[in-house]
This record gives structure tokens, sequence and C-alpha cells, in this order.
């Protein structure tokens, strides 16, 4: 079975964290805080409507320095976040664009590969990678079970993600849109049925 990562929108919905707290209850291993133009405030006040017993499966991707302050169990660098929180102790991951970047950063916990299929969520962001390419890096160990596959992913491809040797699919698109607390529920039943 493959770790399931949910990716929030951008922006803040009214019922956001009843949202999260179903996707973690339905079965998601963790899901990335990204609200990358938020306000400090806005970030805390998401966190603090959610039960605190799940934070641990949290991951910030957007004002870091909070995840020592409330025990949030992750962050995310990338472009705009580079650097790990002093003294945070908890899960590390990272964004990748190439196979390259995946092998310059082999001490974080997992890594995102994007984009693998056409993005649900932005229009003309295309598949970065042919299938052949992704069992050739699979093949030379670049692709392994630290590394979760991001980009227009949808239930129906967790097979050929653990094909070639991915180790997590991360959602964003498929969840998001046009989500309902009922249509969560039925995607994630979506996702557990291929998600052997």
């Amino acid at each position: 079975m493959m770790r399931i990562i949910v990716i929030t929108d951008t922006s803040f919905a009214a019922s956001e964290a009843e949202s999260i707290r179903i996707l973690l209850s339905e079965g998601v291993d963790r899901v990335h805080l990204r609200k990358p133009q938020s306000a400090e405030a806005d970030m805390r006040r998401l966190i603090e409507a959610l039960p605190p017993e799940l934070y641990p499966r949290l991951t910030l991707q957007d004002h870091l320095h909070l995840a020592g302050e409330y025990g949030i169990g992750g962050v995310h660098l990338n472009a705009r976040n580079p650097e790990i929180p002093a003294g945070f102790g908890g899960l590390i991951s990272r964004s990748c664009h190439s196979f390259g970047e995946i092998a310059s950063h082999p001490t974080e916990d997992y890594l995102f590969l994007s984009p693998i299929f056409d993005s649900i969520s932005k229009t003309g962001y295309r598949a970065g990678y042919a299938p052949d390419e992704l069992r050739k890096a699979f093949a030379q160990g670049i692709i392994n079970p630290r590394v979760a596959a991001l980009g227009g992913i949808r239930p129906e491809h967790l097979p050929a993600l653990q094909e070639y040797g991915f180790g997590g699919a991360a959602f964003l698109g498929y969840i998001w849109q046009g989500a309902t607390p009922e249509e969560l529920v039925r995607r994630m039943r979506e996702i557990r049925k291929f998600n052997r």
C-alpha cells in the first residue's frame, strides 16, 4: 500500500478544518497545509480549528515556524521555504521537479516528484515524464519508497504508480474540486479501492 497524502487548496475554505478531519479519519496518512499567500493569523485559525491529536499528521508548507509551537508533525521545504525551522525534529519533505533533484536530496523523509500526470487543478500543466522514463528511474533506484508522486493523481493511477516504484501519492485537484463532506468520503473510498 502507498502512503496517501493530501495537499490543501491554496485558499481557505469555510469548512476546511472539517474536511481535513474527514480525510484523516478516512485513511489519508498526512495532510499538507499549503497556503502560500496566507497571513500567519489565518494559518493559526486553521490549525486551531483542528483537534490537537491530528497535529502529528499535518505538514506545514507555509509559516513553518508554527510547527514547533503547535506540535505539527512535518514541514515541507521548497523555493519559498528552503530552511528547516530551528529546533524542529519532525518529518521533513521537499518538492522536486527532476530526477536530479531527487538524487540531490538524500536526507529528507520523503520527496514529491511532479508533475507525473496532467494537472487537474492547473490548466495546461502537463505531465513531465513518460512511463518509460519513470520505469528507468525506478530501475536505477531514483524512484523509491521515499518518493511520492504528485500532479494529476487520480485513484485509478495508483496501480501504475506502484509499478513505477513510488512509495506515496499526493492528491490535490481530485480531492478538492466540488468536494462536499459526503463527496470526500466517497473519493476516499475510491482511493482505498485502488490502493492495495
